[in-house]
């Protein structure tokens, strides 16, 4: 028996990748806390181990540099 391709799985860490990052984007851009606890709840469905300081580090790092 051969073993299963891994290629849907690299198709499904790419995607929710690309979803996190433009939902990272609307939360930058949100005007209000609810708008902003929104977009975590999208996140925290997609990738449930996401803590709020690690969906928010690249946001840090890119306004400290």
């Amino acid at each position: 028996m051969s073993a299963p391709s891994r290629r849907p799985e690299i198709r499904r860490r790419r995607t929710r990748k690309e979803k996190i990052s433009v939902l990272r984007r609307r939360y930058a851009t949100a005007k209000s806390d609810a708008e902003r606890d929104q977009f975590f709840a999208r996140v925290k469905r997609l990738s449930p181990g996401m803590t709020r300081e690690e969906f928010t580090a690249p946001l840090q790092a890119r306004t400290a540099s």
